[in-house]
């Protein structure tokens, strides 16, 4: 169990506004240079570099060297849940404020986004109703398992399930299915090692794509047949 300090220390570095825009910015799974970052948060690329220090060393980020550049990214999945996590309870929150009108950039989060490595929003709770609803994927509140059904259906489409757990699993003992409430459709998405998969396996195939300055995705008309006649999932 976390002691009180520690407790005390992640909530600090994740509740200062600078740092949640860049902590958010990097939800969608993709690693960002600090002048990037910067530029999210509206601050100086000095100040941002010492908020990514202080993130890095507690364990919230990771770094990665190329060549002169050094990228930042969320450490692992834990830290990306504890963020969607914190983005539900404040959706929650604001129960009383004067409803916003969203423009087409915040439509387009809730239709489809990447939620650290993972698909979410009305396209990730669409497939994983899809999953549950024909036997592939049994769920309950805090964990998930993959059936037999879904084993064989996830090997017709290209995903190699055994791969995928030896690749995600084995090494880093990362679980291989689990609900991830989805702050915006207050119901449940696919996450874990096979929630992963499947979002790349989507980007490969051209079923989505990203749109540049978000986390939000785009579903092609490809990945609309796709996601309608192997999944049969609904999506409106």
């Amino acid at each position: 169990m976390a002691s009180n300090t520690m407790f005390a220390e992640v909530a600090a570095l994740a509740g200062d506004l600078a740092r949640a825009g860049m902590l958010h910015a990097l939800m969608d799974g993709r690693a960002l240079t600090a002048s990037e970052l910067a530029h999210v948060a509206g601050i100086t690329p000095q100040t941002a570099s010492g908020h990514l220090s202080r993130m890095t060393a507690i364990g919230l980020l990771s770094v990665e060297k190329q060549g002169r550049h050094r990228y930042h990214r969320v450490a692992t999945p834990g830290v990306a849940h504890m963020l969607e996590s914190i983005m539900q309870v404040a959706s929650d929150l604001e129960p009383n404020r004067k409803r916003l009108i969203f423009g087409p950039r915040d439509a387009a989060l809730r239709r489809a986004r990447t939620c650290y490595d993972h698909l979410a929003g009305q396209l990730g709770v669409a497939l994983t109703d899809a999953l549950v609803g024909q036997g592939h994927a049994e769920l309950t509140s805090d964990a998930g398992i993959i059936t037999d059904t879904g084993v064989a259906f996830l090997g017709r489409i290209g995903i190699d399930l055994e791969a995928v757990r030896a690749l995600n699993v084995r090494k880093s003992g990362r679980v291989l299915c689990r609900p991830c409430l989805d702050w915006s459709e207050r119901r449940p998405h696919l996450a874990g090692a096979v929630g992963a998969a499947l979002c790349d396996h989507s980007f490969e195939k051209g079923w989505i794509r990203r749109v540049d300055g978000t986390r939000a995705v785009m579903i092609t008309p490809k990945g609309q047949r796709a996601f309608r006649e192997q999944f049969g999932a609904q999506l409106g």
